[in-house]
C-alpha cells in the first residue's frame, strides 16, 4: 500500500508519540492494513483488540471482554461488580502473573472496530488498566489507538441497559467515554480507498456514507436491483438483511434444496431462559452441505473459531456434527455449548452491579448461514452478496451492507433502496465536525514528540515500581513478624529509608533538570550532547544505587512465615519487588552504554519484557531440592495468544507438515504446543524442551524449523504479513 499523508501522520502519532489516535476512514481505505504494518514495524509493545470475536481475528488480536476478563454486564463508573456475591466475581478480576505483566508493560492499546464500542465498556477497561498500572491517569497511562468509522454499525445496548446508563452517559457510543473525555486524543482520517477499485461505486458508497443520498445516488444503485434473483450455488452469494426472521427464511428455504436426511438438535433449558433472548436456535435443524455460521467463541482454549465465523457441515449424525471452516480451511467436530440468562441489578446503597444467573441454555453453537444479518457482517468483505435493506433501522446499516462488497457488479439488491433506509445519528455528526479539529499540525506533532520523550525519560528514572512493593514488604514483616526478626526488620527499614533519600528523592530533582534541558533546545533535544551526557551519568548513578539496593534485599535475606497467608504476602511483594529491580537496573545499564533515544528504549523494554532482563532470584533450596532432576521442566503458558503472527504461521507449517504426512494436524503437534512456542517465544532446544507438551520426538522431528520460524519472527523478517 503506498504512503500518503494521512498514513505518515497516524504513524508519526502512535511511534513518535504517546497521544491517543482516533484513526478513521471510509470502508476499505487501509485502516487494518495499517494496523498490519504496524504490528510488523512498529516498535511499540502492543495489544490489539476489538469488541467482537469475528473483529478480533481479522485484526489479529483478542475481544476486549476475553483479554480484560470482563463480564458482560454494564459497567458504571465508580462501582463494582459481583456475581451472587464478592468470591464469584473474583473470577473476572484473578488475573495470571503473566497477564498483570503484559497489562504492566505494553506501550500501546490497539482497539479495533471502534464505532461498536460501548462507552461503558470503555471507562471498564480504564478501572481495569488503572488498577494494574498508574491509578492517576485515564487508562493507567497506556497510549491508545482507536480504528473505526462511525458512519458503519452502533454499539448494541438492550433497553433495560440503557436505562441503567443514561444517566450516566450522553450517548452509547466510544467519545462518550468518561475516562476518554479525561484525556487528548487526535484524530486522522484516511481519504484514499484500496478495497473498491471502481470510482463510480466509491462515489455512490461515499454519497451514502456522508449522508448525501440524492435521487441520483438511489437511480444508480437501485440499477442492481434484480427482482427474483436466484443465484447457482458455486456463485457463492451470501444474503445481508436488517433482521434475524428474514435470515431465518432465507436458510429454511436453502436448507430445503439439500438433499440427504436432516437432523434436529434440540436445546437443554434450566431455569427461567425467555424465548426471545434465545442465543442459539432452540431446535437447530442441519443437513450434510448446510453453510453455518458460529455463534459462539470457541470456550475450548484453541481458538477454533469465533463467533462470525462461516463454514459448512462436511458430516452429520443424531450425536455429531463436523464442520469445515471457510476461512482456514480446517475441519471440526462441534461441541455443545452453554448461554447463562443473567440479570444484572444496581445496588444503590453498595455501588456494586450484580450479576443474578436465572437459568441457562445449551446447544450446539451453530446456525444455517446462507443469509446473515447486517450487523453479523461488520468486518466481513464478500465478493457477491444480495442485500435487503428496505427495513434498515440503524444508524450505518445501509452503508455497512453496501460497503461489504468488493465491486458494484457483486452487488444484487433484492428490494429497492429508499431515502429512509439510510440513517444517520446526529450524536455521531456533531462528534464528527468536532473530531476533524484536532488533526495535529507540524507545530502540534513537534509538542508531542518532546513531551513523550520527557515522558520516556520520567518513565526511565520512575522507581516507585520498587519502592511500592518494598514498602509493602516491611510492613507486612513489622505487622506480622516484628518479635522474630527485629534486627533484620530494621536493617531492611533502614535500607529503605536510605533508597528513598538517594534514589526517589534525587529522581525527583533530577526531572527538571532534564526537562529545561529539553525545553531549551526544542528542535535538537535528541541529538544533544549536553543533555545525553547527563542522561547517561544519571542512569549510571541510578543504576549503582539500585544493585547495591539489591544486595542488601537478595532472595537469603527474605523473611519467610509459616503462616501460609503471611508467606504469601510476603513472597508476592518481593516478586514484584524484584521483577521491577531487575527491569530497571537493566533499561539504566542500557541507558548509561549509549544514551536515551526513544525507539531504541522501547525496543529494549520490549525485548527485556519477552526475554526477561536475566534470571529470576529464587529462595535458597534444601540440599534435598537440590538434589532433584530439572531436567526439562516445563513452564506456565499464558492462556492468551501473544503472538498471532507467529502463532497463525506456527498452524499453517503444522497443516501443511499433516497434509504432507496424510495424518490428522495434532498428530503433528497439539494446539497446545503451538500456543506455548508462540507465547514463550523458545530460542534454543532447551528452552523449546520446556513447552508444555512438546517432547523429545517432537523436537528431532520439528525443533530445527520451528527455532527457525520463531528466530525469523523476532528478527522481523518473516514472510507471514498475509497470514
Amino acid at each position: 500500500m503506498e504512503e500518503n499523508r494521512e498514513l505518515g501522520l497516524a504513524w508519526e502519532l502512535v511511534e513518535r508519540t504517546g497521544v491517543h489516535v482516533f484513526l478513521t476512514g471510509k470502508a476499505g481505505t487501509g485502516k487494518t492494513t495499517f494496523l498490519k504494518r504496524l504490528r510488523d514495524e512498529g516498535t511499540k509493545r502492543m495489544v490489539v483488540l476489538a469488541p467482537t470475536g469475528i473483529a478480533a481475528i481479522n485484526a489479529g488480536g483478542m475481544t476486549l471482554h476475553s483479554f480484560f476478563q470482563l463480564p458482560f454486564a454494564p459497567y458504571i463508573p465508580d462501582t463494582s461488580f459481583t456475581v451472587g456475591g464478592g468470591a464469584q466475581a473474583a473470577r473476572y478480576f484473578r488475573f495470571s502473573r503473566e497477564k498483570k505483566n503484559i497489562i504492566r508493560s505494553m506501550d500501546l492499546l490497539v482497539i479495533d472496530e471502534i464505532s461498536m464500542v460501548r462507552a461503558d465498556l470503555l471507562d471498564s477497561v480504564d478501572n481495569v488498566l488503572r488498577r494494574f498500572r498508574d491509578r492517576s491517569k485515564p487508562f493507567g497511562g497506556v497510549q491508545l489507538l482507536m480504528i473505526g468509522d462511525l458512519q458503519q454499525l452502533a454499539p448494541v445496548v438492550k433497553d433495560e441497559e440503557w436505562e441503567m446508563l443514561r444517566t450516566y452517559y450522553d450517548t452509547p457510543y466510544f467519545f462518550s467515554s468518561t475516562a476518554l473525555r479525561k484525556t487528548e486524543f487526535c484524530t486522522v482520517e484516511l481519504r484514499k480507498v484500496y478495497r473498491q477499485s471502481d470510482s463510480r461505486f466509491l462515489d455512490l458508497l461515499n454519497s451514502i456514507r456522508d449522508g448525501r443520498c440524492g435521487k441520483d445516488v438511489l437511480k444508480a444503485l437501485n440499477e442492481r436491483y434484480i427482482p427474483d434473483f436466484h443465484p447457482k450455488k458455486e456463485d457463492g452469494y451470501i444474503h445481508l438483511v436488517t433482521h434475524n426472521l428474514q435470515a431465518q427464511r432465507i436458510n429454511d428455504r436453502e436448507m430445503e434444496l439439500l438433499a440427504g436426511p436432516s437432523y434436529s438438535f434440540h436445546a437443554v433449558i434450566e431455569g427461567k431462559f425467555p424465548d426471545y433472548a434465545y442465543p442459539a436456535d432452540e431446535t437447530l435443524t442441519l443437513k450434510k452441505g448446510a453453510q453455518v455460521m458460529f455463534v459462539k467463541n470457541d470456550t475450548s482454549g484453541e481458538h477454533r473459531y469465533v463467533n462470525g465465523t462461516i463454514g459448512e457441515v462436511t458430516d452429520i449424525s443424531e450425536d455429531m456434527i463436523e464442520v469445515q471452516c471457510r476461512d482456514s480451511g480446517a475441519t471440526y467436530t462441534i461441541q455443545q455449548e452453554t448461554w447463562s440468562n443473567a440479570r444484572y441489578v444496581l445496588d444503590e446503597d453498595t455501588r456494586e452491579i450484580r450479576e443474578e444467573v436465572e437459568g441457562t441454555f445449551r446447544q450446539y453453537p451453530l446456525k444455517p448461514a446462507w443469509a446473515i444479518t447486517i450487523h453479523k457482517s461488520q468486518g466481513l468483505t464478500f465478493d457477491r452478496a444480495i442485500i435487503d435493506a428496505r427495513a434498515a433501522f440503524a444508524h450505518g446499516q445501509t452503508y455497512v451492507a453496501l460497503s461489504r462488497c468488493r465491486t458494484l457488479e457483486g452487488l444484487v439488491l433484492s428490494s429497492p433502496l429508499a431515502s429512509r433506509t439510510v440513517i444517520s445519528d446526529s450524536a455521531v455528526e456533531d462528534f464528527t465536525r468536532q473530531s476533524k479539529l484536532t488533526e495535529p499540525d507540524a507545530e502540534r506533532i513537534g509538542t508531542l514528540r518532546r513531551q513523550y520523550f520527557l515522558d520516556l525519560l520520567t518513565d526511565l528514572f520512575d522507581f516507585s515500581g520498587i519502592e511500592k512493593p518494598l514498602r509493602k514488604y516491611i510492613r507486612t514483616a513489622e505487622e506480622h513478624l516484628q518479635k522474630l526478626y527485629p534486627k533484620q526488620i530494621a536493617g531492611h527499614r533502614e535500607a529503605l529509608e536510605h533508597f528513598a533519600a538517594e534514589v526517589t528523592e534525587v529522581a525527583l530533582k533530577f526531572r527538571p533538570q532534564y526537562t529545561r534541558m529539553v525545553e531549551s533546545t526544542p528542535d535538537g533535544y535528541a541529538s544533544s550532547s549536553v543533555l545525553q551526557e547527563r542522561i547517561r551519568s544519571g542512569a549510571e548513578y541510578f543504576r549503582e544505587k539500585l544493585e547495591a539496593l539489591g544486595e542488601i534485599f537478595n532472595p537469603a535475606s527474605r523473611l519467610s512465615s509459616d503462616n501460609k497467608e503471611i508467606e504469601k504476602l510476603l513472597s508476592q511483594s518481593m516478586e514484584e519487588f524484584y521483577d521491577s529491580l531487575r527491569l530497571r537496573t537493566a533499561l539504566l545499564e542500557f541507558t548509561a552504554g549509549t544514551g536515551f533515544e526513544t525507539c531504541a528504549y522501547l525496543r529494549k523494554k520490549d525485548l527485556l519484557s519477552i526475554e526477561g532482563p536475566g534470571p529470576a532470584p529464587k529462595k535458597a533450596k534444601s540440599t534435598s531440592e537440590e538434589n532433584k532432576k530439572t531436567k526439562e521442566q516445563k513452564v506456565e503458558v499464558p492462556a492468551d495468544i501473544l503472538h498471532p503472527r507467529l502463532f497463525s504461521a506456527l498452524v499453517a507449517w503444522r497443516r501443511s507438515e499433516a497434509t504432507a504426512r496424510n495424518v490428522p494436524a495434532y498428530v503433528v503437534l497439539q494446539q497446545k504446543a503451538l500456543l506455548g512456542i508462540s507465547n514463550l517465544l523458545p530460542q534454543d532446544l532447551p528452552s523449546l524442551l520446556r513447552v508444555p507438551y512438546f517432547g523429545k520426538a517432537g523436537a528431532e522431528k520439528y525443533g530445527e524449523r520451528i527455532l527457525e520460524m520463531v528466530k525469523e519472527y523476532l528478527s522481523g523478517k518473516d514472510d507471514t504479513a498475509g497470514v
